[in-house]
């Protein structure tokens, strides 16, 4: 989150009824909180906010959702990698089914899932046919160059 942005939502805090704001993007949360002071009649009036910056790695569960796969699969299997840097999408839209799923068959050219890179949707498709033995990433996580997305058996 860039820095016009958060003086947008120091802003939006200071001029509304809002006591306190939380964002949460990546790995990171922006929490913005009015300060209040006590005035000579008791009652508090709100005050600059206040700007946290707090890691949520505290707030992760210790182990990861996705099943670990040795760095080396079977040998009859493929690795189908992600092609670019970008977040992952299984579906279309949100609440349609996957593009593929676990056991299915899948021919060359046959979009296995999206990844969105710089606001642009990039569908992955597959080189060969075979059947999907294991979908190794979660729904909207992002992904990096080279990581393994599925993996594959040629055979079928």
């Amino acid at each position: 989150m860039n820095e016009k942005t958060i003086r947008k939502l120091i802003h939006l805090v200071e001029e509304s009824d809002i006591e306190s704001l939380e964002i949460r993007r990546w790995f990171r949360t922006v929490k913005i909180t009015k300060r209040h002071s006590n005035n000579h009649n008791g009652s508090s009036s709100g005050a600059a906010p206040k700007l946290v910056d707090l890691p949520i790695a505290t707030e992760r569960p210790a182990e990861p959702a996705v099943e670990r796969v040795p760095s080396a699969p079977p040998s009859n299997l493929i690795e189908i990698k992600a092609p670019m840097v970008g977040t992952l999408y299984k579906a279309p839209s949100p609440g349609a089914p996957p593009f593929v799923k676990v056991n299915q068959t899948i021919a060359p050219g046959d979009v296995l899932c999206i990844i969105e890179a710089m606001k642009l949707m990039n569908e992955i498709e597959a080189e060969q046919g075979g059947r999907i033995v294991k979908i190794l990433v979660e729904d909207a996580h992002p992904v990096e160059f080279g990581q393994p997305l599925f993996l594959l058996d040629p055979a079928g």
